[in-house]
């Protein structure tokens, strides 16, 4: 399977796209200027306790507090707590952790009105972002990620991938960190980690070490609530994430050429290859055709190959997704074959709209009713299998007795909306247009500013066959009322090009004239009064 990342930054926003055999599976977008992010450690200050949900509202400097649920504190939360009050008082003298006397850990069963106060300072990291109505969820158990593992402060464990499942190289590399780690840091090995020798490895601690000295030094201050360490952006984030050994190429523009280098320089040197620089003046997204792709990929409707499609409606609590068959009908086969495999093919855009799109929370999806329990099995095993590559945590319940596949992902970040439609020129997105006799109105406004303002005499009106008819019909019809009335000569051509209501003014000296909307006509009035 080839795989490639295609990285630009738009305005104020970064595009990341992930294509695997050329098809778009993966769309990031990110504005630079967004400073709560996953992974930010941020000192807050408790606003509200909560005793009937176990949880607090912390003020971050978000314009709505985050959530922090007791069972996300963290057993060292107490150990974490006394830490900062000394840092805040000067009594740190070293970001070093080898001296300090770790706190009895919290009960899994206990209350969080037993830890915090209000007004109480508390060292918290964004778990999950902002999404829809609610603030940011927190959790107490901070946690520094690098490229090889996750560094875990005021802990004495060295853990290692499930995804590693060879047991010598788990042994290896849990025996390789607990040589080198300091006392009271704990260590998450990370799948990538797998088969790197021990001198990437410290390396890749080391750098998660002068993070952590870093955000130590930040805690001291006097103003309140504040970020104390910033997860890395997007674009870096995403190549620590999931650069790896299947990567064929990283197409990057200008604008971030150099960032994406000199971060491949420091975390694999050995990829610096793979990033190509996008010379040509089209944008790196049309250029390649990632446009089209998320245009068809986005939306209400989405068609499958042989006329199959899916129609996916979101709401507040769940996502919907329905499979139609559509015209796919194969004569020579059964209908429940021709089931099992409009729902197969069904699955696999699935697997991939749901990481696309970042789908999260609870996923329904209505496949096409099968009678075969085995079929309903293939059915599932396959779709497990399509989400076997996502890397967002997920469940996969089998079809119950409605035929129906419920899934829950996991949702840290709000979801990918691109909207594909454009707004209508005729209603401008309210649904409504205007009735003929006030579009009339404005024609003549229009036209009499022309004359008396402009000095225009020799005018053409094009305009839409339906409002020319409505135009010229009867004798003494529009045209020759104006013509009359304010003196000028005055064409009327029917375009069918043109919008239901839309209409444009020529000078036989100038061509096309801008015209005047109603807003501006009355804005006119306003100030000559």
């Amino acid at each position: 399977m080839s795989k490639d990342l295609f990285i630009d930054i738009v305005g104020d926003e970064i595009q990341i796209a992930l294509l695997e055999n050329k098809i778009l599976t993966e769309l990031h977008k990110e504005r630079t200027s967004d400073n709560f992010r996953v992974g930010d450690v941020h000192l807050g200050r408790v606003k509200r306790i909560i005793p009937g949900l176990n949880a607090a509202f912390i003020n971050i400097g978000h314009e709505k507090d985050a959530f922090l649920h007791y069972l996300d504190l963290g057993v060292n939360i107490a150990t974490f707590n006394k830490y900062v009050k000394n840092c805040l008082q000067g009594n740190v003298k070293s970001a070093s952790l080898a001296d300090v006397k770790l706190e009895p850990p919290i009960s899994k069963t206990g209350k969080i009105k037993d830890v915090f106060s209000v007004n109480d300072l508390v060292l918290v990291q964004i778990a999950k972002e902002a999404i829809s109505t609610k603030g940011p969820r927190l959790s107490g158990e901070i946690s520094l990620a690098g490229r090889y593992c996750v560094l875990v402060p005021f802990s004495d464990k060295v853990m290692v991938s499930q995804k590693i499942t060879s047991s010598e190289e788990r042994n290896r590399l849990r025996k390789a960190m607990m040589s080198i780690k300091p006392k009271n840091m704990g260590i998450i090995i990370r799948t990538v980690a797998k088969d790197q020798n021990i001198e990437v490895l410290h390396a890749d601690m080391r750098s998660l070490l002068s993070k952590w000295n870093e955000m130590v030094n930040n805690i001291s201050g006097n103003k309140f609530p504040k970020m104390i360490l910033s997860e890395l952006d997007k674009v870096s984030s995403t190549l620590r994430d999931i650069l790896n050994d299947t990567f064929d190429a990283i197409y990057v523009g200008k604008n971030t050429f150099d960032e994406v280098k000199s971060y491949i320089q420091t975390i694999a040197p050995d990829k610096l290859d793979i990033i190509k620089l996008h010379k040509n003046t089209v944008p790196i997204f049309e250029y390649y055709g990632i446009d089209k792709q998320i245009k068809s990929a986005f939306g209400k409707s989405v068609s499958i190959k042989g006329g199959i499609y899916l129609v996916i409606e979101h709401t507040e609590a769940l996502h919907v997704i329905d499979v139609n068959s559509g015209h796919r009908v194969s004569s020579e086969k059964s209908q429940e074959i021709n089931a099992l495999e409009v729902n197969m093919q069904a699955a696999k855009e699935i697997a991939r709209q749901l990481r696309l799109r970042d789908m999260g929370g609870i996923i329904i999806i209505d496949f096409i009713d099968m009678h075969e329990a085995e079929h309903r099995k293939e059915l599932f095993n396959y779709m497990v299998e399509l989400m076997s590559t996502d890397k967002a945590k997920h469940t996969i319940l089998p079809p119950n007795k409605f035929g129906l596949i419920q899934i829950t992902r996991q949702r840290v970040r709000p979801e990918v909306n691109i909207d594909v439609r454009e707004c209508c020129p005729s209603c401008s997105g309210t649904g409504m247009v205007r009735p003929p006799v006030l579009i009339v109105d404005d024609i003549e406004n229009n036209l009499q500013l022309m004359v008396e303002q402009q000095k225009e005499r020799n005018l053409t009106l094009e305009v839409h066959p339906f409002l020319y008819a409505f135009l010229t019909q009867h004798l003494i019809n529009y045209k020759i009322k104006w013509m009359w009335k304010y003196k000028c000569r005055l064409k009327i051509v029917a375009k069918e090009s043109l919008q239901l209501l839309e209409y444009k003014f020529f000078s036989k000296n100038i061509g096309e004239i801008n015209l005047w909307t109603p807003q501006q006509r009355q804005l006119e009035i306003d100030e000559s009064v």
